[in-house]
């Protein structure tokens, strides 16, 4: 039998589980990290090489993850400064963004599954602009330079019939935006990084994928404009609670190996359809949705 996959959206988890079976650096990664402010952690990793995405499982691409334990806490200063320090990434991550654009911003997730509901959450907060620019011009904000915004929120297939490159496929179409701004929640393999972490990537996403569901892809390939992903770890896979609990193990007892083994070539599939979130999932969502979506309203902001 094929041993299961350990599941997991980021790209600093998939670099570490290659660093720990490996023998340290991956050629054709670059890995950069620094801290900014308090117990804020920011690293960076560039995948350069077909080869290096191959091994990695992610595409070529830049993949910048925030950490901060604090996250999961409610500190409405503390969440104003990582909204800042967030802007500042994604300002990084998005090509030209000194010139005005049109951007449209996609809210993937399903609203009645309150872990999968983050990106319909954070899409609810935004300032959108389209509508009045398109009617009024850049007079209706008494600014020089705005971005040209407008939100998608696609729903899922179960309810719409559709997939979600179909319907954001349409919307290209029609309103020419030059940048895709799309927000996920994500799954995790280390449950320490649950709602600690937000990654942004500049290789798009592929809807579902977290949970398994691997749906056509948003990214520039397949939509012709640049595509930037932002999400955060909301669930983990509980078939990887347990084999990293069992990793840890046998890593002091040589007598759970053979259970690590045992557990990896079982046939007994239920722990690898089930996902595990928290039980203050609803709070956290939305906590976690506001903080992103001032950091995206910063980030688009010319005047700022």
């Amino acid at each position: 039998m094929e041993q299961y996959e350990i599941r997991t959206d980021l790209a600093l988890e998939a670099t570490e589980t290659m660093q720990c079976h490996g023998s340290g650096e991956i050629r054709g990664v670059e890995l950069e990290e620094y801290d900014v402010l308090e117990d804020v952690h920011i690293t960076k990793v560039k995948i350069v090489t077909k080869n290096a995405a191959k091994i990695m499982g992610k595409p070529v691409g830049t993949y910048i993850t925030l950490e901060s334990p604090a996250l999961e806490e409610w500190d409405e200063d503390y969440h104003r400064d990582i909204s800042e320090e967030l802007a500042h990434c994604i300002r990084e991550i998005m090509p030209d963004m000194q010139e005005e654009k049109s951007v449209l911003v996609i809210g993937l997730g399903n609203r009645d599954v309150t872990a999968d509901s983050l990106g319909p959450s954070t899409v609810d907060q935004l300032f959108i602009t389209r509508h009045m620019l398109k009617e009024y011009g850049k007079k209706a904000y008494n600014v020089e330079h705005m971005h040209e915004i407008s939100s998608l929120i696609p729903g899922v297939m179960a309810k719409t019939g559709m997939e979600t490159a179909e319907i954001v496929k349409g919307v290209v179409t029609e309103t020419h935006p030059d940048l895709l701004l799309v927000i996920d929640a994500l799954a995790a393999k280390n449950v320490k990084r649950l709602y600690r972490a937000i990654q942004i990537t500049d290789t798009g996403i592929h809807p579902g994928s977290g949970v398994g569901n691997h749906r056509n892809g948003l990214t520039n390939a397949s939509l012709g404009i640049p595509v930037i992903a932002i999400g955060i770890p909301m669930v983990v896979n509980a078939s990887t609670i347990v084999d990293c609990a069992l990793e840890r193990l046998a890593g002091k007892n040589q007598k759970f190996c053979d259970s690590l083994e045992y557990f990896r070539n079982s046939e007994d599939t239920q722990l690898h359809n089930m996902y595990v979130t928290a039980k203050n999932i609803d709070e956290t969502t939305k906590r976690l949705s506001y903080t992103l979506s001032e950091a995206i309203n910063i980030a688009l902001d010319m005047e700022d």
